[in-house]
């Protein structure tokens, strides 16, 4: 098992940056992937990016060239940089981890973006 603990939410105005961390509570080497997922109020959690176990990487179309999805198995930390934030960038960002075929969730950290 793993636990999840995000951070580095917040408010930012539109075109500004943050960045999101994950700490896993163990070893990151073995798990399959990590990374983030994002729900608005009203809407489905939606994938925003995710990393693999070698440097392989996927990204939502909606945020492709805008967020960075990284991963530091020395810190057993998945980070996602998020930059040029848009309006509709709002929501709960989720981290994510995947080990022989089981998905644990963090707790969820907000993110607001002002126009």
């Amino acid at each position: 098992q793993v636990q999840l603990a995000e951070s580095g939410g917040g408010l930012v105005q539109a075109g500004g940056s943050l960045r999101l961390s994950c700490a896993a509570s163990r070893s990151i080497n073995s798990l399959d992937h990590m990374g983030w997922f994002r729900q608005v109020p009203g809407k489905q959690r939606e994938l925003v990016a995710n990393h693999g176990t070698g440097s392989s990487t996927r990204y939502a179309c909606s945020v492709q060239g805008r967020f960075t999805c990284s991963r530091d198995n020395a810190k057993n930390t998945v980070y996602l940089q998020m930059s040029s934030l848009k309006p509709e960038d709002t929501g709960v960002y989720y981290c994510y981890a995947d080990l022989f075929g089981t998905r644990t969730w963090g707790q969820g950290t907000q993110v607001t973006v002002s126009s």
